[in-house]
């Protein structure tokens, strides 16, 4: 039984909510987002909240049960909070500039490494070593964050790399003489 699925969503003021078909549409302040509706599990919308329950006592039904009620909750709070991540540079002569729909890092290679920003997200650089990266859809800005940190993973010796904020890098001890 999911704990975290017996609870409904609640659609915050401001915020509609609907299905067609098989697609949940939610639209707020910041948006409009979609999520495809799984096949076991059942929806409705109904007194201002969204219910999740599994469609039939199948264990694949009720293993998608808490993650298609996670999903739903961050529909909702992307429409009217949105979402952000913050990444961090260590290290000598690196450091990152964002020009437009352009994030141009320099991260000790021969060249800079060019990227384009996703459709939907806003990407601010407020000093040379802290990337904030800011949008509707939590899986989009996530994936364009790991993008990111994975040109240059920190290393467990000094530090050096791209790492998120509040993120532990174990520091493993030099070479001994």
């Amino acid at each position: 039984m999911s704990r975290i699925g017996k609870k409904p969503v609640p659609v915050p003021a401001g915020v509609t909510a609907s299905i067609e078909g098989r697609t949940l549409s939610v639209k707020g302040p910041k948006g409009t987002l979609t999520l495809p509706l799984a096949d076991e599990v059942s929806y409705a919308v109904e007194d201002g909240n969204v219910s999740v329950q599994p469609a039939n006592e199948t264990k694949r039904a009720r293993s998608f049960w808490g993650m298609q009620r996670t999903l739903v909750q961050n529909l909702m709070t992307g429409v009217t909070q949105g979402f952000t991540k913050q990444l961090l540079i260590t290290g000598v002569g690196y450091r990152a500039n964002a020009q437009g729909k352009k994030l141009k890092l320099q991260l000790g290679y021969s060249h800079d490494v060019d990227l384009d920003v996703p459709e939907g997200l806003t990407v601010a650089t407020p000093d040379q070593t802290t990337i904030n990266i800011t949008g509707i859809d939590k899986q989009v800005v996530g994936q364009f964050a790991a993008e990111i940190r994975r040109w240059r993973k920190p290393e467990p010796y000094k530090g050096k790399g791209i790492k998120y904020a509040g993120e532990f890098i174990f520091r493993k001890e030099g070479k001994k003489k």
